[in-house]
């Protein structure tokens, strides 16, 4: 039109929804290009694909909606059924660590072991603070004997009962009955549940570490991580809900404004 719009509130609406508009565009944009490619259409059907190898794992278990089976980096583009299964045995494994680890982070919010943590050093478990603080505060010895205890789990407790289903240590549900599910379609779905739990846990323990960090509190209110140069750019054009200013490759660190007009 050659005119701007005159009211700042609506002008400001609009170039949000523009900037919105057009992340939005590179990603589906993105995603026709890969669909047209590998199924020779952009609205092609994944069915059309017949010659991947990733085909070989897609009624494994983890391949759930939305994504179903899900490896943009192609780890498995190989096909190497026993080398699925080490990647698959490895997210498994790092998946309940991290729903151990989530809920470590969670429980001594509200709950913490009475007594002495270490009575040579009079340091009780209240006095352990929550979070990457507690790594500051535990003394070597006793981060030793809990490194200990997790190598003889490992190489000593936990044997793959069958090597043909990663994470399988024959423990049974939930790893203390040392009975497996005999309804067969309970134990799939149990086991579907237990992976996809494994992934959220990994993510969320990913943003507690990284919020405890930039607050001081793994529950930190974002006020609180006031010497960041991101904080320059927080109410600029493009910063929306959910993620606010979202820069995780760090491109704005030097809080340049030049550089980030640009």
């Amino acid at each position: 039109t050659g005119k701007s719009i005159e009211d700042p509130a609506k002008r400001t609406r609009g170039l949000n929804s523009e900037i919105a508009n057009g992340r939005l565009a590179m990603m589906a944009f993105t995603g026709m290009f890969f669909q047209d490619a590998f199924t020779g259409s952009a609205w092609g059907d994944w069915a059309l694909f017949t010659n991947s190898p990733l085909r070989a794992f897609e009624n494994e278990l983890g391949v759930q909606d939305p994504v179903g089976f899900w490896d943009p980096a192609g780890f498995t583009k190989s096909g190497d059924v026993e080398d699925f299964n080490h990647r698959r045995s490895a997210e498994i494994k790092h998946g309940r660590v991290a729903m151990y680890a989530t809920m470590g982070y969670i429980v001594p919010e509200y709950y913490k072991f009475p007594g002495f943590c270490s009575p040579s050093l009079n340091l009780k478990f209240a006095d352990i603070p929550n979070g990457i603080q507690a790594l500051y505060k535990v003394p070597l010895e006793g981060w030793l004997q809990w490194v200990a205890l997790c190598g003889f789990y490992e190489f000593v407790v936990n044997q793959p009962a069958d090597s043909k289903e990663p994470g399988n240590f024959g423990k049974g549900n939930l790893g203390i009955t040392g009975k497996s599910i005999d309804d067969a379609a309970k134990r799939t779905r149990g086991l579907n549940s237990e992976i996809a739990n494994g992934r959220l846990a990994m993510m969320a323990l990913t943003g507690m570490f990284f919020q405890d960090a930039f607050t001081g509190s793994a529950w930190g209110d974002w006020a609180l991580f006031t010497n960041s140069p991101l904080r320059a750019f927080e109410n600029e054009l493009g910063v929306q809900a959910p993620l606010g200013f979202w820069d995780p490759a760090g491109f704005t660190k030097s809080g340049d404004v030049e550089d980030f007009n640009h």
